[in-house]
């Protein structure tokens, strides 16, 4: 094995052994240990990651193509909202109904970061940023700056429901839900054209635009799906809060930023992986 690859290989592991040593750190003393060690525990631990993971998937391809997004959490508080909003009328969306509105209120935040970073060659940091408050702002206005409460028996609120909380399995909805998200992001990522692209983009993107890809148009694509994913984020946190709060996954950007960084990608782009 060379040396490159054995690079390779501890950077891969790195996470892994991090995340191995705090848990043996947690379980030093029996009686810390004895809670900590049980499916219930763990039932939680991957419960409360659900949002941050999800985030992350449509970070990753950000941050990959050499941009950043500053407004997930606010993206996350209005599409909560907006689903919230939904299913506290007179006559309640459907589930599906809900589900597609707030996923795609997500999108159409992304598809005007995507328009202003590409079509107007604005820095992501500054246009991200921006939208940062003016999703924000967006969310208190459509929660007229209270929380936002509906029929608590909803079916939305199953997605992120802890059933039978003391034991590992069966795991919430939302854990699938992310899973099965991160393994089509990861083909999309390294099997598809799509995917190379975006690795092109974050390497050098004036060699990427020599060689016939359409940048900004990929551009747009990429912050259109990372919306998309951000609203799939802000689903999961309606369920779990079982209302929208306007206030709510404040610096939530930091966690995820943090967790795609961690996991093996480069702020300045070309180098990240879905499973990191």
């Amino acid at each position: 094995m060379t040396r490159p690859t054995l690079r390779q290989l501890f950077s891969w592991l790195g996470p892994f052994l991090g995340l191995l040593f705090v848990i043996g750190i947690f379980s030093i003393k029996p009686e810390v240990r004895e809670v900590f060690l049980t499916g219930g525990n763990f039932k939680i631990i991957f419960t409360q990651t659900v949002i941050v993971a999800i985030g992350a998937l449509g970070m990753t391809l950000i941050i990959v193509s050499g941009g950043i997004d500053l407004s997930v959490g606010s993206i996350v508080a209005l599409t909560s909202v907006v689903g919230a909003k939904l299913l506290s009328l007179p006559q309640p969306w459907s589930t599906p109904g809900v589900i597609a509105a707030t996923v795609l209120a997500g999108g159409m935040v992304g598809a005007i970061n995507g328009s202003l970073v590409a079509g107007l060659r604005m820095m992501p940091f500054i246009v991200t940023l921006g939208m940062m408050g003016v999703a924000r702002g967006a969310a208190k206005w459509l929660g007229e700056n209270q929380t936002v409460n509906y029929d608590e028996n909803a079916a939305v609120n199953t997605i992120m429901a802890l059933d039978e909380p003391y034991k590992f399995f069966p795991l919430p909805t939302g854990v699938w839900i992310a899973i099965g998200l991160a393994v089509i992001m990861a083909v999309v990522l390294r099997q598809t054209v799509f995917g190379r692209y975006i690795f092109a983009i974050g390497s050098n993107e004036a060699t990427a635009r020599l060689c016939g890809i359409r940048v900004r148009m990929q551009k747009i694509i990429i912050y259109s799906l990372a919306g998309l994913l951000f609203g799939a984020a802000g689903l999961m946190q309606l369920s779990r809060l079982t209302q929208g709060d306007p206030t709510v996954a404040i610096g939530l950007e930091l966690d995820i930023i943090a967790a795609v960084v961690i996991g093996g990608a480069s702020l300045s782009g070309g180098t990240g992986s879905i499973l990191g």
